[in-house]
């Protein structure tokens, strides 16, 4: 399980982006997005390196937790 904090992660097109980036990296992911405290939680054989990626390429810069 990798978890990431997004700031600017703000309402639910935000959300539905980060998601559609997370999975453009790894189709099978299971993604889980709390908008309350910006997080998302990701069940993934990704390593976090592209996914980081795939999220700064949709405009959303994230910190793995």
């Amino acid at each position: 399980m990798q978890t990431y904090k997004i700031d600017n992660m703000t309402c639910g097109h935000c959300a539905g982006t980060v998601q559609k980036a997370i999975l453009t990296v790894d189709p099978q992911a299971v993604v889980r997005v709390d908008l309350g405290s910006r997080e998302v939680s990701v069940e993934t054989v990704a390593a976090p390196g592209p996914i980081a990626e795939a999220l700064m390429a949709a405009g959303y810069e994230s910190r793995q937790l």
